[in-house]
């Protein structure tokens, strides 16, 4: 083989390594972050806040 193509296979072998890691990360990221959603959401559900935001879980009433 040619210095040439020796360089160019080089070349492929680092883009696909770095295209790995740059998708692992991704997948590390998406992972925290979807762990750290639902961990936020049971707190909040087991310090009695429903959906709304309030204590009793209901939306807050019109009436004033």
């Amino acid at each position: 083989m040619t210095p040439t193509t020796l360089l160019a296979a080089d070349h492929s072998d680092l883009l696909r390594h770095l295209l790995l890691d740059m998708t692992l990360k991704a997948a590390i990221v998406v992972a925290a972050l979807t762990a750290l959603a639902l961990g936020m959401r049971a707190i909040w559900r087991r310090a009695g806040r429903g959906p709304h935001g309030n204590p009793h879980g209901r939306p807050p009433s019109r009436d004033l």
